[in-house]
């Protein structure tokens, strides 16, 4: 075997070794699903896997102003009209959000339902059963993909020289590039789908019981089904899309208003980023044990992690919030899928 023989199958074999502990791993990273219990029980988690608390409260806003129990006060300012009702935890999240921020601007009061306990909740139960992944669980595959991605696309060029060589030292061997080139191309199509698998935070199951949730509400057209199944982005309304869209958008503000620092983000779940930021403290048992987004509890202190996606900002206690997410020193926040 010649020399150039030899490096052709040393590349064989490291893409080929990558390539299968890159899937094994990611694999393993994707939390087990539940069985019977990979199915949506309402709205409310449809909306956390479109688009994360963020969507939940989208969802909410959206039926809230809708139906006039919230009015607008001008331009990205909200007032509750007398006497409203909230009809789940998460519009009691907005009520009292709103309840805490005086000013009435929409994005503090979003940001600050976001991290209701009841909002956060939803995903560790989410998580729990197996249809969406904590935050921060793909983050090394993704760079681990992008990374094989970026060496198999750089070995191309590099292997014609090589190829050269070979072809002036022996006239009749097979061309290097001929060598290599299958499994450098095998390798940056593995390493792109799984770094776009590991970017998205739904599983396998999560997405088959959202497409059920839609199939189930093809024909509800109303605002809050259509932002709760499809995020802003499927909300047709205009006057809502003018009050919900800059609120969405002005999620990193409110997150530095409350002292948190914004982090970007490696994705979300199947919502346009710059509309649905995420903002998710997940449980410290990989949830169904309490969101550690919560009434006098620590994001980060029991090992948990907080995600951003989509231009959204870290954990952080925001807008009367009872969250003491930006407290603790201690606190691993991470980009998730």
């Amino acid at each position: 075997m010649s020399s150039i023989e030899f490096v052709a199958v040393a590349v064989w074999v490291g893409v080929v070794v990558s390539c299968v502990l890159l899937a094994r791993g990611l694999r393993r990273s994707r939390p087990a699903s539940a069985g019977s219990s990979a199915v949506l029980h309402d709205l409310s988690e449809a909306a956390f896997l479109v688009g994360g608390p963020g969507g939940v409260v989208d969802a909410a806003l959206a039926a809230m102003l809708a139906d006039t129990r919230l009015v607008g006060g001008g331009p990205g300012i909200v007032q509750v009209r007398p006497g409203a009702r909230a009809d789940d935890p998460a519009e009691r999240a907005v009520l009292q959000a709103h309840a805490a921020a005086p000013s009435g601007w929409l994005y503090q009061v979003r940001y600050a339902a976001m991290l209701d306990p009841a909002v956060q909740e939803i995903g560790d139960s989410l998580a729990a059963r197996g249809l969406i992944s904590p935050p921060g669980s793909g983050r090394t595959w993704r760079r681990w993909g992008v990374t094989q991605v970026i060496v198999c696309a750089a070995l191309i060029p590099v292997s014609i020289p090589l190829t050269i060589v070979g072809l002036v030292a022996r006239s009749d061997s097979v061309p290097f590039i001929a060598l290599v080139l299958p499994v450098l191309l095998g390798g940056i199509v593995v390493g792109g789908v799984c770094a776009a698998r590991a970017k998205s935070r739904l599983t396998p199951a999560g997405t088959r019981a959202l497409f059920a949730m839609r199939r189930g509400y093809l024909n509800d057209q109303s605002p809050y089904v259509r932002t709760a199944l499809f995020g802003l982005r499927g909300l047709r309304d205009p006057y809502l899309r003018q009050q919900l869209v800059p609120a969405a958008r002005g999620t990193r503000l409110a997150a530095a208003q409350s002292g948190a620092r914004p982090h970007r983000s490696d994705g979300s779940s199947g919502s346009a980023p710059e509309l649905v930021p995420l903002v998710w403290c997940a449980g410290s048992d990989g949830g169904g044990g309490g969101s550690s987004c919560g009434s006098g509890s620590s994001c980060g202190s029991s090992g948990s992690s907080c995600g951003s996606s989509g231009g959204g900002s870290s954990c952080g206690g925001g807008g009367g919030s009872s969250s003491s997410c930006s407290s603790s020193s201690g606190s691993s926040c991470s980009s998730s899928s």
